[in-house]
Order: structure tokens, then sequence, then C-alpha cells
């Protein structure tokens, strides 16, 4: 459901989904800009709109930061239906990387999936499985192995803990700058 919500004097439109499985209200924003509220089944829209409202700092920036961004074609911009066509790629890359950054940490994974997602890089289940965006394959080489040891990371840590960044340290102990780069760049890929 499409609605709008003012932030500071400004009006921002923003998508509300509604989920049964939903346990927790949770804000995202794409990289085209698109504001998505998804909360719980039941609860009402003055319980939405003050959690927005106090989330409007992070909201705004977070939309300032997209609307900078450099906005030029991506480096061999793939479209969306070319993603079964890359996807053996990607997998081999995945794959390789995982297996080379492993010998270090020596950690246990299931497997390793490609996934076509316009949100997310990679992911880590509980599990022990391991998803990557097919798109790592356009990043430089530097952030697609810092997104592998991210989540390779994640099977010893599946958290965002000290313990978890002091991993990541061992191979990148520049993933600070690393992430800022994704942040601003990386966006555009995902596109």
């Amino acid at each position: 459901m499409r609605n709008i919500i003012r932030l500071q004097e400004k009006e921002i439109p923003y998508t509300l989904r509604i989920s049964r499985h939903a346990r927790y209200m949770r804000l995202s924003l794409h990289s085209d800009g698109t504001v998505v509220m998804t909360a719980p089944h039941g609860i009402s829209q003055h319980i939405i709109e003050r959690f927005m409202i106090s989330k409007s700092s992070w909201i705004l920036k977070k939309l300032a930061s997209i609307q900078s961004l450099d906005r030029s074609p991506a480096p061999e911009k793939i479209k969306r239906q070319d993603y079964l066509r890359h996807k053996s790629t990607a997998q081999l890359l995945a794959e390789d990387r995982v297996r080379y950054f492993n010998t270090a940490y020596k950690l246990f994974y299931r497997r390793i999936t490609i996934r076509n997602q316009k949100t997310r890089w990679g992911s880590c289940s509980s599990k022990g499985n391991l998803n990557f965006n097919y798109k790592i394959m356009l990043l430089p080489p530097e952030l697609s192995d810092y997104i592998i040891v991210h989540e390779l990371c994640h099977l010893a840590e599946l958290n965002h803990s000290k313990n978890f960044w002091h991993l990541v340290e061992k191979t990148f102990p520049h993933h600070a700058e690393l992430r800022k780069e994704l942040r601003k760049n990386g966006l555009r890929y995902l596109a």
C-alpha cells in the first residue's frame, strides 16, 4: 500500500507492507530511493507512523545519500533477464573465493547459493548456507572478496559484534573503508 509521511517538513512517499510473518517493524530503502515499511499484522497506522518519525533522521540521511550517488552506468551493467546466463559464473567465483579464504578461517558451511536480489549482497543462514547476489561478479575484486569474507565470518558469529569484526579484520583490516565504498558506489550495481 502506497502512503506518504511528513518527516522534518518533507513529504516522503513509502510503501507499507503488512506481514503475518513479521515479528517487528522494519524499514528498508531500495537503491532507487523507495522507502519500504514492513509491519506485523495488527499494528495500528499511528504506531507505524510514530516508528517512522523516530527514524526520520536515518531515513532522510539515507535518501540524501542515494540521491547524491553517481548515477552513471555501472561497468558491464547486466540486465535482470541475464541473471540465469551469469549465475554459473558468479557461482564459480563465490565457490572459488570461499574456498580460498576458508583455508585461513576453517569454518564449516553447507551450501553456496547465487541469487538475484535487489537490496542485498549476501547473507548467511543459521544452518550454515551462504547466499550471494550474482552481481558480486560486477564489483571490483576487493569489494567482492570483502562481501565473501563478511558472509564467511557470519558462520562463526551470526551478528555484527566485536568478535565478528575481529574475524573480518584478519583478512580486511581496512573493512570500514570497504563498507563505505560499497555503500557509496555499490548501490548502482544492485539497481
